[in-house]
């Protein structure tokens, strides 16, 4: 076992699992390398709803130039649509709603998030994709709604 794998280790224990997303496109950007991704992230507890969420993934050339070497930026945008038929089940109902993906835009300071939010009233599903951070917040997101119209209660 080499010096670093306890270290790895240690950090995937301590990172939180994302939900699993397939990146279904890459548009690249500049002559260094950057890149946009783009992922599908189906809603782990909405079967029918999917999310692509597009995101800016810096380049190792980008990260050498630039300094800054562990830290993506925070842009990001989400679309989510009705994928096939939707069964409303046990989500969390609450104004705060739930973190449904999560994944790494640093090595400790700061994640791209997915939470969901129900909202009763118009029946509508809310997605926000934004970055949570340590240290400082960052106003930077994205918000897509998918209406219930022929949700199914159990």
């Amino acid at each position: 076992m080499s010096r670093s794998a306890p270290l790895a280790l240690l950090l995937a224990a301590l990172l939180p699992a994302a939900a699993p997303a397939e990146e279904v496109g890459r548009v690249g950007v500049d002559w260094v390398g950057n890149d946009i991704l783009i992922e599908a992230l189906a809603d782990p507890d909405m079967p029918g709803i999917t999310c692509h969420l597009a995101y800016f993934d810096r380049s190792a050339l980008d990260r050498l130039m630039q300094g800054n070497w562990f830290e993506d930026p925070s842009n990001s945008s989400i679309a989510c649509r009705q994928t096939g038929p939707i069964t409303l089940g046990d989500i969390d109902r609450s104004p705060e709603g739930e973190q449904i993906f999560s994944e790494r835009q640093s090595l400790l300071l700061k994640t791209l998030s997915v939470t969901r939010i129900y909202d009763a009233k118009n029946n509508t599903l809310i997605y926000v994709a934004h970055a949570r951070e340590v240290t400082e917040g960052s106003a930077k997101m994205s918000i897509s709604t998918v209406p219930l119209w022929r949700a199914i209660e159990p």
